[in-house]
C-alpha cells in the first residue's frame, strides 16, 4: 500500500480529537444554553428530506447544508450548490465537478468559507475550490446573485457564495453535539461529528467528518470509474467576554483522493491547511456600530498522477501517458478584511479594505530510460504570483417601511508577476518572453438596486444595475497551452473582464403559497473564451484563451404551495441564455433548460417525498469552445430522473431518513460533461459523455442533543 493510501485510510483516525468536544459537551448537555444561541434550532431536527431551496429573498437563497437532501447528501461544495436552480457542476467523475452558476464559471462566482478564500492549484481545475469542501461542517449557505454585493472580495459579476459557521454562546457551561451516519449503494459510507462545549467566556467547537464511495453503476449496469475517499477536520476556539465580542481562532486539515472517468490523471492528494483569526465588536457607538476584521491563510497542496487509481495504458496513443507520470502543485494563499458599519436614522453604511496574496508553485515526476523518479525528489518552481488590494462600500437607504435603495462600490488594484523562465517542453521548449515581468490593473465596480415591500400584498420585490470587472485568474492566464514563438501570450493578451448586468427578482409570501422570480440580462465585454484545437502530438488538444463580447440572459422561478396540513408541493425552472455576439455564434458551455417537480406528505414524525427532474436538450453549442475544464463537444439529449425519500424522526434528537435517486434506473448524462477519457477505454475520435449514476439507494441517520 502506497504512503498516500495509508493517509487516507488512517483517516478515522484523525477524528480522534472529536471524542475530546464529544465528552465535554456530552457531560455538559445538562446545563442550558442561551436563547440568543443561533444552533439551538439543531435540538429539535426537521421531519422531511429537501427537495428544493426556497429563496430567503429576491436576491439571496440561504440555506442549511446540515438538511438530508435528494438526491443523496453532496459530497462536497459543487455537488451541494447544483441542487440550487441555476447552478450546474461540470462533471468529470463521482465527486469534485466545478460549479457554474447561470452558464458563468470560475472566479465569476466568488465562493468563501467562514470569510477566506481557498484557491485550488491544478492548471485544469480538478481541485476547484469546492472539492475542499464539506458542506455539512457548515452551518449556513448564502448565494447573493448577479454583481449586487461589494462586500466579499473582488470579481462576483455571476454570484457571491458564502459558506459560514454561526458563534455559539452560552449563558453558562453547556454544550450540543450533532452528527450523522450515511450508507448507500456503490459504497457510500458517510460519517460526520460536530462538537460544541463552552460557558458565558467562550467556547470549543470540533469539527470532523470521513466519506467515501466506490465506482458507481450507470442505468445499463456498466461500471463508471469515479470512486473517491476524503476526510476534514476544524477546531474553533472562541473568546465570547459579552455579547458584543467575539474574538475566534480557527484551523483545519482535510485529505482525499478521487479519480476521473473524463480526465487523463487521478486526484492522489487533496491536502488543505487552513488557519484562521476573527474579530468582531457590536453595539460600539450610536453612529460606528460595529468592526468586524479577519486575516486567514489557505493551502493547497494536490497530486494527479495516472497510477495511483489506475494502471497507465500501453495501448495509449498519447505517447506521454503510456508511462507512470505525476505532477504535484500547491496554491499558498493569505488574506484578510476590515470592515466597520455606520448606522444613521436610516441609512446603514459598511464600508471596508481587503488584500489578499497566493502564489502557485509546481513539479513534476519523470520518466527516463525505463526509470521512474517520483516528484517529492525534485525542487518546487514557483511560477504565479497574485495580489489584490481592494476598498469598499455598501449602502442601504431605507425610505420609509417599505422602500430602500441599496447601492455599492469597490476599487481594486491587482496585479501578477509570471516567473515561468521557459515555455513549452522538449522540442516546443523556448524561452519564456514575459519572464519576470508584472502586470496590474485598477478595477471599478459597483451597483445600484431599489427593494420595495408591496403594500397590498405579501410580497417584495427588486431591480438592480450592477458593473463588475474581473482580473484574469491564474487558469486563464497560465493554463492555455503555449503558442508558436512570436504568439501573444495571455499574459500580455487578455484583457479584464467587464460585466454589466440588469438584475429584477420578486419573492412573495402568502399562507400557502410561496413563489419568487429573478431575472437578469447583461453584456459581457472582454469575456474569456477558451478555444480547443488538434496539437502538436496525436491525441493532444492545444487550448487558447482569448476575449470576445458576449450576451447573457436568462433567470430563475420557483414556487411551494401547500395543499393542506400535510400535503406540499414544489416546482421550480431555470434558464440560462448566452451568445458569443463577436462570433455570432452560442456562447460555450451553457447548461440547458431545467425544471423539478416535488411533491411531500408531512405528518407528525414522519415524512415522505417525490422528486421529478427534467433536462431538456441542449443544441445550443460551439463545438471545441469553452473554459479551462470542459468544452463543448457536442449537443446533449433530454432526459428526466424520478426519486423517492423517506424519513422518521424518532425522537427531536434523532432522525433516519431514506431516498432512492434514479427509482427507474434512467441511463442519462449531463451536458456539461468532460467526456469520457482514453485511458478508461472511452473514445478519442468520437467524444461520449460518461453515464450519470443508475438506480442509487441512501440511508441516513441525523442526531443532534
Amino acid at each position: 500500500m502506497s504512503t498516500r493510501s495509508l493517509l487516507i485510510s488512517a483517516a478515522p483516525f484523525r477524528l480522534a480529537p472529536l471524542c475530546v468536544g464529544l465528552l465535554l459537551a456530552t457531560q455538559a448537555h445538562a446545563a442550558q444554553t442561551t436563547a440568543h444561541d443561533p444552533e439551538q434550532h439543531a435540538l429539535q431536527l426537521p421531519p422531511s428530506v429537501v427537495t428544493a431551496v426556497q429563496q430567503s429573498s429576491p436576491l439571496t437563497v440561504v440555506a442549511d447544508p446540515k438538511d438530508p437532501r435528494q438526491p443523496v447528501p453532496a459530497a462536497d461544495g459543487a455537488d451541494y450548490l447544483k441542487t440550487i436552480p441555476g447552478f450546474n457542476a461540470i462533471r468529470s467523475g463521482g465527486t469534485n465537478g466545478d460549479p457554474l452558476f447561470r452558464g458563468m464559471f470560475g472566479s465569476r462566482l466568488n465562493i468563501l468559507s467562514d470569510g477566506g478564500v481557498l484557491l485550488g492549484a491544478c492548471p485544469n481545475r480538478m481541485d476547484a475550490p469546492t472539492s475542499y469542501l464539506s458542506p455539512e461542517n457548515f452551518d449556513r449557505l448564502t448565494v447573493i446573485k448577479g454583481p449586487q454585493s461589494v462586500l466579499w472580495g473582488p470579481g462576483a459579476s455571476a454570484a457571491t457564495i458564502l459558506f459560514e459557521r454561526d458563534t455559539p454562546r452560552f449563558n453558562e457551561l453547556g454544550g450540543r453535539v450533532d452528527g450523522s451516519v450515511l450508507v448507500g449503494t456503490n459504497g457510500r459510507f458517510d460519517r460526520r461529528l460536530d462538537a460544541t462545549a463552552g460557558g458565558s467566556q467562550g467556547y470549543i467547537r470540533v469539527l470532523g467528518n470521513s466519506a467515501r464511495a466506490d465506482d458507481y453503476q450507470d442505468g445499463n449496469g456498466e461500471s463508471v470509474p469515479s470512486r473517491w475517499e476524503k476526510w476534514n477536520s476544524d477546531v474553533l476556539l472562541g473568546w465570547t467576554p459579552n455579547d458584543d465580542t467575539l474574538i475566534e481562532l480557527s484551523a483545519g486539515r482535510g485529505d482525499g483522493e478521487a479519480r476521473y472517468a473524463g480526465r487523463g490523471m487521478d486526484g492522489s492528494q487533496f491536502l488543505r491547511e487552513s488557519l484562521g483569526l476573527r474579530v468582531r465588536l457590536e453595539n460600539l457607538g450610536e453612529v460606528f456600530r460595529g468592526l468586524e476584521g479577519q486575516v486567514y491563510y489557505n493551502y493547497a497542496d494536490h497530486v494527479m498522477d495516472n497510477f495511483s487509481l489506475r494502471s497507465p495504458n500501453p495501448q495509449d496513443v498519447m505517447a506521454m501517458m503510456r508511462n507512470p507520470m505525476a505532477s504535484n502543485v500547491d496554491r499558498r494563499t493569505l488574506g484578510g478584511r476590515l470592515v466597520g458599519t455606520w448606522e444613521w436614522a436610516s441609512v446603514e453604511l459598511k464600508a471596508g479594505v481587503d488584500a489578499q496574496r497566493n502564489e502557485h508553485r509546481k513539479r513534476a515526476s519523470m520518466f527516463m530510460m525505463g526509470r521512474y523518479t517520483d516528484y517529492d525528489q525534485f525542487s518546487w518552481d514557483k511560477d504565479a504570483e497574485f495580489h489584490n488590494y481592494g476598498l469598499f462600500g455598501e449602502l442601504t437607504w431605507q425610505i420609509d417601511e417599505h422602500q430602500r435603495w441599496v447601492a455599492g462600490g469597490r476599487l481594486d488594484r491587482a496585479s501578477v508577476t509570471d516567473y515561468r523562465q521557459t515555455l513549452g517542453s522538449g522540442m516546443t521548449l523556448r524561452a519564456n518572453p514575459t519572464a519576470d515581468q508584472t502586470r496590474s490593473d485598477t478595477l471599478p465596480s459597483g451597483f445600484l438596486r431599489y427593494e420595495q415591500d408591496l403594500q397590498n400584498l405579501p410580497a417584495t420585490w427588486y431591480a438592480g444595475l450592477g458593473h463588475s470587472q474581473r482580473f484574469p485568474d491564474y487558469w486563464e492566464l497560465f493554463s492555455a497551452s503555449p503558442g508558436p514563438i512570436g504568439f501573444v501570450q495571455p499574459m500580455e493578451s487578455l484583457e479584464p473582464e467587464k460585466t454589466t448586468q440588469l438584475d429584477l427578482g420578486i419573492n412573495y409570501r402568502g399562507e400557502k403559497l410561496e413563489a419568487w422570480a429573478s431575472a437578469y440580462a447583461g453584456q459581457v465585454r472582454d469575456y474569456i473564451l477558451f478555444s480547443y484545437g488538434p496539437g502538436m502530438m496525436p491525441g493532444h488538444l492545444r487550448s487558447q484563451a482569448s476575449n470576445v463580447d458576449a450576451r447573457i440572459m436568462g433567470g430563475e422561478l420557483g414556487l411551494s404551495y401547500r395543499l393542506d396540513s400535510n400535503w406540499k408541493t414544489d416546482a421550480s425552472l431555470a434558464y440560462a441564455w448566452g451568445k458569443n455576439s463577436s462570433d455570432d455564434r452560442p456562447l460555450a458551455q451553457t447548461p440547458p433548460l431545467e425544471a423539478r417537480f416535488g411533491l411531500a406528505y408531512e405528518q407528525s414524525d414522519w415524512s415522505a417525498g417525490a422528486l421529478w427532474r427534467i433536462v431538456a436538450a441542449q443544441n445550443r453549442v460551439d463545438e471545441g469552445k469553452g473554459n479551462v475544464v470542459g468544452k463543448d463537444f457536442d449537443s446533449s439529449s433530454g432526459f428526466a430522473v424520478f426519486s423517492l425519500n423517506a424519513a422518521y424522526r424518532l425522537s427531536p434528537e434523532v432522525k433516519v431518513s431514506a431516498g432512492i435517486d434514479n427509482l427507474f434506473d434512467k441511463t442519462y448524462s449531463e451536458h456539461l460533461n468532460l467526456a469520457g477519457n482514453a485511458g478508461f477505454g472511452f473514445s478519442m475520435d468520437d467524444p461520449q459523455a460518461f453515464n450519470e449514476p443508475g438506480r442509487t439507494l441512501w440511508t441516513k441517520l441525523d442526531f443532534s442533543f
